[in-house]
């Protein structure tokens, strides 16, 4: 089905992806991304390996926006040598061990990738690279490097454990720790970045290491879970042994017809380890306080649910990547402004996957008993129910979400002003449509 005819399909999206092209202004202007030929080059760079995170990091405030850039970049670029299995291990493996200390270089570049790596221009011209990271605020580079740092050990130690490149991933707490690496240690280091720009509360970071990990975990299992069959085709294995060797002997099993309900239980149950991310997810984005910044977090944590309802008790996972519409996209980018927005997406989704929850699934109690479990931490979280003369218990995730409930109606204003514009365009096109089939007659 082409985009055009989705969109038409769905009235609401259609709604949501013309508002979002026409009418939504970003929150700051772009002209200090094209102050010097390296930082120009920069975001070109960002834009080529991925149009997605370009289009939220281009919409961040000026302090944070040229650092978590090149954030991206840096570890695009350490994801790029770790990926190219053309590259020799003798080569590979101290590359990634000694990659943060190439960000203390003026000029280094690494050529090394194959010709078919698609996102080798970001190494070939690192020297830009560098150029604008060492512009950047000492302690904003402190934590980049740091998290350059574990991850390419991480990554490292991954290529050297036979029994992961032979298996893949044993046991649930092997999952937790792949995924800490490849995702949890990019929600540590943004977080520490947006704690020391003051956008957020100074809690967010020395509270608990667990918020902010979840933050990544939350999307990389939903994304585990959706590649099984591009996964299974490159000869890689992510879904934890200890999960699907309760539905079946072998993991590439489930891609055929007679073992396609064993599939969808593993699916099922690896949605319920996914699941046990969201109220910390929630907590974070609670605790996040500038607005370019709660969008940057938010947006990827929304289209996450999204895509976690999708996979949910779906087969399709089973043969091909299942992706939501991109109507979808735009209307959860324009609810997710506001925390409450992101709340009611989440209650959707998973009063979704509730309704479809089959009664003979083997996880039909625990997937019931957990979401039954999120909806409450909502009801914490707004308290809205109360009987009269009952006060509302001051619990930190309450507390949390009344301040940022202040933020919040800052943006209420401009989402009533698209509402209008888009009305008034609307009436002014019907209006038209409406001559032209009066003078035509």
């Amino acid at each position: 089905m082409g985009k055009v005819t989705q969109l038409l399909l769905h009235p609401v999206e259609l709604k949501a992806a013309l508002k979002l092209k026409f009418i939504r202004k970003p929150l700051y202007s772009l002209e200090d991304t094209k102050e010097t030929p390296e930082l120009k080059r920069c975001y070109q760079l960002l834009t080529k390996t991925s149009r997605s995170f370009a289009a939220v990091i281009m919409e961040l405030h000026p302090e944070l926006r040229n650092a978590i850039m090149l954030f991206y970049l840096i570890l695009r670029a350490l994801d790029t040598v770790e990926d190219d299995m053309t590259i020799d291990s003798q080569v590979k493996v101290p590359l990634l061990r000694e990659f943060d200390s190439k960000l203390d270089l003026e000029d280094w570049s690494f050529d090394g990738n194959a010709p078919t790596e698609k996102d080798r221009c970001v190494l070939v011209e690192f020297p830009c690279i560098l150029k604008e990271l060492h512009k950047l605020k000492p302690e904003y580079q402190k934590v980049i490097k740091e998290i350059t740092h574990k991850m390419g050990n991480g990554m490292a130690s991954y290529i050297l454990d036979e029994n992961f490149n032979l298996n893949g991933v044993s046991t649930i707490k092997d999952y937790n720790l792949y995924c800490h690496y490849v995702a949890g240690l990019v929600g540590d280091g943004l977080t520490q970045l947006i704690v020391l720009a003051n956008f957020g509360s100074q809690d967010l970071y020395t509270e608990s290491a667990q918020t902010f990990e979840s933050m990544g975990l939350f999307l990389q299992k939903t994304n585990i879970i959706r590649d099984y069959a591009e996964d299974l085709e490159d000869g890689r294995s992510f879904w934890p042994q200890e999960i699907w060797s309760l539905y079946a002997n072998k993991l590439v099993d489930f891609s055929k017809p007679e073992h396609t309900q064993a599939g969808v239980h593993c699916i099922n149950h690896l949605v319920l380890n996914a699941l046990g991310h969201i109220e910390d997810v929630l907590l974070f984005l609670s605790s996040v306080h500038e607005q370019s910044s709660f969008q940057f977090c938010a947006i990827p944590q929304v289209m996450a649910i999204a895509t976690l309802a999708m996979v949910f008790n779906n087969p399709v996972v089973l043969h091909e990547n299942v992706k939501i519409r991109k109507g979808t996209t735009c209307y959860l980018i324009l609810k997710s402004r506001t925390l409450r927005g992101c709340v009611e997406i989440f209650q959707y989704y998973l009063r979704d996957i509730k309704k479809r929850l089959p009664v003979d699934d083997p996880n039909y109690l625990k997937i019931n008993i957990k979401i039954g479990k999120i909806e409450q931490y909502i009801e914490e979280m707004y308290q809205e129910q109360l009987p009269a003369g009952v006060a509302p218990k001051e619990t930190t995730i309450y507390k949390k979400v009344q301040q940022r409930s202040t933020y919040d109606a800052k943006v209420a204003p401009k989402q009533t002003d698209e509402e209008y514009q888009f009305n008034m365009a609307l009436t002014m096109v019907l209006t038209l449509a409406a001559a032209i089939v009066f003078y035509v007659k």
